[in-house]
């Protein structure tokens, strides 16, 4: 099972690919797509869209994870990072691939098996798992990566459930 994992954004987006075959996860391909400040925001969604739809049509995920929208007080920015997602979303259901969402916590507890781990618990665990020598960078890289390994460990039960509930 191929995963993208998402860690959504308007200025940087980070983006993972990873792996799963029985226990084992094995990276294929991160990084992050990037918006230049002062462009109007309407051709950085484009440029996120695009670049977005570009990596799945390379790289052919089974699934896409995306984070969940959390913010505390810039409206604003939260706002350009819902249609970031928005955009995100749209580029996997126009090619079939199932989306998942997931909070913050929710991946926290996956990788780090606390809810309110500390980024950097996260960051040397998402190094762990996929046996990286180093940390991706900027953290958005590692954000996505650890988004795509919550969904490598609950996509059985999520499949199952999703498939319980339709009927």
């Amino acid at each position: 099972m191929r995963v993208l994992g998402i860690d959504p954004g308007i200025a940087i987006a980070g983006f993972g690919f990873i792996d799963k075959n029985g226990h084992k996860l094995t990276p294929v391909q991160y990084g992050a797509i990037t918006t230049e400040a002062h462009t109007p925001q309407e051709q950085r969604l484009v440029q996120i869209y695009e670049s977005a739809g570009a990596l799945m049509d390379r790289y052919k995920p089974d699934s896409v994870a995306v984070e969940k929208l959390f913010f505390n007080r810039n409206v604003t920015t939260a706002f350009a990072v819902g249609q970031a997602r928005g955009v995100i979303i749209l580029a996997a259901a126009q090619r079939g691939l199932p989306v998942a969402e997931y909070t913050p916590l929710q991946v926290k507890q996956s990788v780090v098996g606390y809810g309110k781990a500390e980024k950097k618990q996260v960051q040397e665990m998402v190094k762990m798992f996929l046996r990286l020598s180093a940390i991706p960078k900027p953290d958005d890289v590692a954000d996505a990566l650890a988004v795509a390994i919550c969904h490598a460990h609950s996509a059985v039960l999520t499949n199952k459930i999703n498939e319980v509930s339709k009927r």
